[in-house]
């Protein structure tokens, strides 16, 4: 079995868990997150405990079975807590601000970049040159973040661009005359 489908996902207080036969509801007090279950993983609700298991001893059913218990457990803590993300935009005359529910972006082209936030995902700017983007689903909000980052990611020789905020960019050295 995997290692990782062997380890039991824990329901804080404050989050109810719906199990239906093809799909699993968590609800908390931020929002509630729905996610359709594989057919060949099962999963067992006892007490404030969930179990992941795959439903044959195959391959395929055994590592669908620690993705999913995975996800559940990013749904729990998504839903309690919620997660957050960090960009910074290195570079002269780089700047964001926000506008209802879009991003302007200024990175060094000729116009100016606007990014629409899609639902469940909200930015705050603390200043001009930090993005803080928060949600209770993890991959819409890496999706997000990498979407804004691939509009001018870090180049190598002065490192401008927008960059998460615990990344490391390796700088080149420039070319020698």
């Amino acid at each position: 079995m995997s290692r990782i489908a062997s380890n039991p996902v824990n329901i804080p207080s404050g989050v109810e868990v719906q199990i239906n036969a093809d799909e699993i509801f968590v609800k908390g007090s931020k929002t509630a997150l729905s996610m359709p279950i594989h057919a060949a993983v099962e999963i067992k609700q006892a007490d404030s405990i969930l179990t992941f298991a795959p439903k044959d001893e195959s391959k395929g059913a055994d590592a669908m079975a620690g993705t999913t218990r995975s996800l559940v457990s990013n749904m729990v803590v998504g839903v309690s807590q919620g997660f957050q993300k960090k960009l910074q935009l290195v570079g002269v005359g780089y700047r964001a601000q926000l506008q209802n529910n879009k991003l302007n972006l200024s990175l060094g082209f000729s116009h100016p970049v606007e990014f629409a936030l899609p639902d469940g995902v909200t930015a705050e700017i603390p200043s001009q040159t930090e993005i803080v983007l928060t949600s209770a689903n993890k991959q819409l909000l890496g999706l997000v973040a990498a979407k804004i980052r691939a509009f001018r990611p870090p180049e190598p020789y002065k490192g401008k661009g927008v960059r998460y905020a615990d990344e490391q960019v390796h700088r080149k050295e420039a070319k020698k005359k």
